[in-house]
């Protein structure tokens, strides 16, 4: 694929990845996350990204119920993080009067954490291994490969459930990528349900496996989406 300043080609990925651990918030490849970024070492952590030519953060959860940003005194980070999270580029951004940042990412890639680093002005950095996930960047995608009416279909029990007026209109006219990537994003799935998104290999697997966790939804399910 052509580099662009979106998304560049898979041999100049970074080295060293900064990353933003986070319960119940999925970022996928092709996918747009809007981010309010107030902590301080995570404004470090965005204000050292717009320095590099990828800036590339990488969006990653926490394994348990601990505080995943919290550190040791020794300044190494304490709760474990999943070993597979996506690499997101910085596309838009926003300085707001009471110092905060609104940024957006771009999903670029998938990748699994080869080494955690000692952490920079309070943030968590890793040596990300992106050589599993190559398919992330291709940018065109075989239409087909699943069952899409029956994943709208699940998304009607969906949507009755929660009682949710959607605009059908707009959900019948995304193509297949779309469609699965920004359900699986903005759904409000559990933090165990969103890694298993980002954890199906291809973009058919995640289909089925959204389709499955929207069929089997029930009016009790929620999940967390705060913005740190």
């Amino acid at each position: 694929m052509a580099d662009t300043s979106i998304h560049p080609r898979f041999g100049r990925l970074p080295a060293i990845l900064p990353i933003f651990p986070l319960a119940g918030v999925l970022l996928l490849p092709r996918g747009n996350l809007p981010l309010n970024i107030f902590e301080k070492r995570y404004l470090a952590m965005t204000e050292d990204a717009l320095k590099t030519d990828h800036r590339m953060i990488g969006m990653i959860q926490p394994t348990g119920a601990d505080d995943a940003d919290s550190l040791v005194s020794s300044g190494r980070p304490g709760p474990q993080v999943y070993p597979l999270g996506c690499a997101g580029r910085i596309v838009s951004f926003q300085e707001q009067r009471d110092g905060r940042y609104l940024v957006t990412l771009a999903g670029v890639c998938r990748f699994t954490v080869a080494e955690e680093l000692d952490t920079a002005r309070g943030y968590r950095r890793v040596r990300p291994n992106f050589s599993l996930f190559g398919e992330d960047m291709q940018e065109e995608y075989e239409a087909g490969q699943f069952d899409r009416e029956r994943l709208i279909t699940a998304l009607g029990h969906y949507f009755t459930i929660h009682k949710i007026d959607p605009n059908w209109k707009a959900i019948e006219s995304m193509g297949d990528r779309m469609l699965v990537t920004s359900l699986a994003m903005g759904c409000p799935f559990n933090p165990s349900e969103k890694q298993a998104l980002l954890e199906a290999a291809d973009l058919p697997e995640r289909a089925d496996v959204l389709t499955t966790l929207l069929e089997m939804a029930g009016p009790e399910s929620s999940g967390d989406a705060t913005r740190h």
